[in-house]
Protein backbone atom coordinates (compact mmCIF):
# COMPACT_ATOMS: atom_id res chain seq x y z
CA UNK A 1 0.00 0.00 0.00
CA UNK A 2 1.12 3.55 -0.66
CA UNK A 3 0.05 6.82 0.92
CA UNK A 4 0.07 10.02 -1.10
CA UNK A 5 0.30 13.59 0.17
CA UNK A 6 -0.05 16.56 -2.16
CA UNK A 7 1.32 20.03 -1.55
CA UNK A 8 2.01 23.24 -3.44
CA UNK A 9 -1.48 24.48 -4.12
CA UNK A 10 -2.54 28.05 -3.52
CA UNK A 11 -3.92 31.24 -5.00
CA UNK A 12 -2.29 32.63 -8.11
CA UNK A 13 -3.20 35.22 -10.72
CA UNK A 14 -4.00 34.21 -14.27
CA UNK A 15 -0.79 33.72 -16.21
CA UNK A 16 1.11 32.65 -13.13
CA UNK A 17 2.70 29.35 -12.20
CA UNK A 18 2.52 26.75 -9.46
CA UNK A 19 4.31 23.48 -8.89
CA UNK A 20 2.41 20.73 -7.16
CA UNK A 21 4.19 17.90 -5.41
CA UNK A 22 2.91 14.49 -4.44
CA UNK A 23 5.00 12.62 -1.91
CA UNK A 24 4.54 8.88 -1.63
CA UNK A 25 5.30 6.56 1.24
CA UNK A 26 6.89 3.18 0.79
CA UNK A 27 9.97 1.75 -0.86
CA UNK A 28 8.46 0.70 -4.18
CA UNK A 29 7.48 4.08 -5.59
CA UNK A 30 9.34 3.36 -8.82
CA UNK A 31 6.96 0.51 -9.56
CA UNK A 32 3.91 2.79 -9.59
CA UNK A 33 2.46 4.66 -12.51
CA UNK A 34 1.19 8.05 -11.34
CA UNK A 35 -1.54 10.41 -12.38
CA UNK A 36 -2.94 13.84 -11.61
CA UNK A 37 -6.64 14.58 -11.59
CA UNK A 38 -8.66 17.66 -10.71
CA UNK A 39 -12.17 18.45 -9.63
CA UNK A 40 -13.74 21.86 -9.93
CA UNK A 41 -16.81 22.85 -7.87
CA UNK A 42 -19.94 21.29 -9.28
CA UNK A 43 -18.02 19.24 -11.83
CA UNK A 44 -16.83 15.67 -12.10
CA UNK A 45 -13.23 14.78 -11.49
CA UNK A 46 -11.19 14.90 -14.67
CA UNK A 47 -7.85 13.55 -15.77
CA UNK A 48 -5.02 16.06 -16.07
CA UNK A 49 -1.71 14.23 -16.56
CA UNK A 50 -0.07 10.85 -16.17
CA UNK A 51 3.46 9.53 -16.02
CA UNK A 52 4.86 6.05 -16.34
CA UNK A 53 6.70 4.41 -13.49
CA UNK A 54 10.11 5.26 -14.90
CA UNK A 55 9.10 8.72 -16.05
CA UNK A 56 9.80 8.08 -19.71
CA UNK A 57 6.20 8.41 -20.84
CA UNK A 58 3.73 11.18 -20.08
CA UNK A 59 0.24 12.00 -21.24
CA UNK A 60 -1.89 15.12 -20.83
CA UNK A 61 -5.44 16.23 -21.33
CA UNK A 62 -5.63 18.56 -24.32
CA UNK A 63 -6.57 21.59 -22.23
CA UNK A 64 -3.21 21.60 -20.40
CA UNK A 65 -0.84 20.49 -23.15
CA UNK A 66 2.00 22.95 -23.54
CA UNK A 67 1.27 24.53 -20.14
CA UNK A 68 1.61 21.68 -17.62
CA UNK A 69 4.53 19.29 -17.19
CA UNK A 70 4.43 16.11 -15.15
CA UNK A 71 7.69 14.69 -13.86
CA UNK A 72 8.91 12.41 -11.10
CA UNK A 73 11.93 11.81 -8.93
CA UNK A 74 11.91 8.19 -7.88
CA UNK A 75 14.82 8.74 -5.50
CA UNK A 76 12.62 11.21 -3.60
CA UNK A 77 9.37 9.23 -3.96
CA UNK A 78 7.77 12.33 -5.45
CA UNK A 79 5.82 13.24 -8.55
CA UNK A 80 5.42 16.84 -9.68
CA UNK A 81 3.01 18.86 -11.74
CA UNK A 82 4.51 22.09 -13.02
CA UNK A 83 1.67 24.39 -14.06
CA UNK A 84 2.43 27.45 -16.15
CA UNK A 85 0.23 30.04 -17.84
CA UNK A 86 -2.55 29.23 -15.43
CA UNK A 87 -6.11 30.16 -16.32
CA UNK A 88 -9.17 30.68 -14.12
CA UNK A 89 -10.62 27.47 -15.55
CA UNK A 90 -7.71 25.57 -13.99
CA UNK A 91 -9.21 26.29 -10.57
CA UNK A 92 -9.88 22.96 -8.85
CA UNK A 93 -8.77 20.53 -6.19
CA UNK A 94 -5.84 18.61 -7.64
CA UNK A 95 -5.21 15.05 -6.53
CA UNK A 96 -2.49 12.58 -7.36
CA UNK A 97 -3.10 8.88 -7.79
CA UNK A 98 -0.99 5.75 -8.04
CA UNK A 99 -1.28 2.24 -9.34
CA UNK A 100 1.22 -0.60 -9.50
CA UNK A 101 2.49 -1.04 -13.03
CA UNK A 102 4.31 -4.03 -14.39
CA UNK A 103 5.13 -2.24 -17.64
CA UNK A 104 7.62 0.58 -17.75
CA UNK A 105 6.16 2.72 -20.50
CA UNK A 106 2.49 2.56 -19.69
CA UNK A 107 0.43 5.54 -18.54
CA UNK A 108 -3.17 5.46 -17.31
CA UNK A 109 -5.68 8.25 -17.85
CA UNK A 110 -8.89 6.97 -16.34
CA UNK A 111 -9.51 7.23 -12.62
CA UNK A 112 -10.79 3.69 -12.26
CA UNK A 113 -7.32 2.44 -13.20
CA UNK A 114 -5.82 3.94 -10.04
CA UNK A 115 -5.74 2.24 -6.67
CA UNK A 116 -4.44 4.94 -4.32
CA UNK A 117 -5.35 8.59 -3.98
CA UNK A 118 -4.13 11.61 -2.10
CA UNK A 119 -6.39 14.04 -0.27
CA UNK A 120 -5.93 16.82 -2.80
CA UNK A 121 -4.63 20.37 -2.81
CA UNK A 122 -6.61 23.46 -3.79
CA UNK A 123 -5.49 25.53 -6.75
CA UNK A 124 -7.28 28.83 -7.29
CA UNK A 125 -6.52 31.03 -10.28
CA UNK A 126 -7.89 34.56 -10.16
CA UNK A 127 -8.67 36.57 -13.28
Amino acid sequence: QVQLVESGGGLVQAGGSLRLSCAASGRTFSSYAMGWFRQAPGKEREFVAAISRGGGSTYYVDSVKGRFTCSRDNAKNTVYLQMNSLKPEDTAVYSCAARPSAYGGIVYYTEEKYDYWGQGTQVTVSS
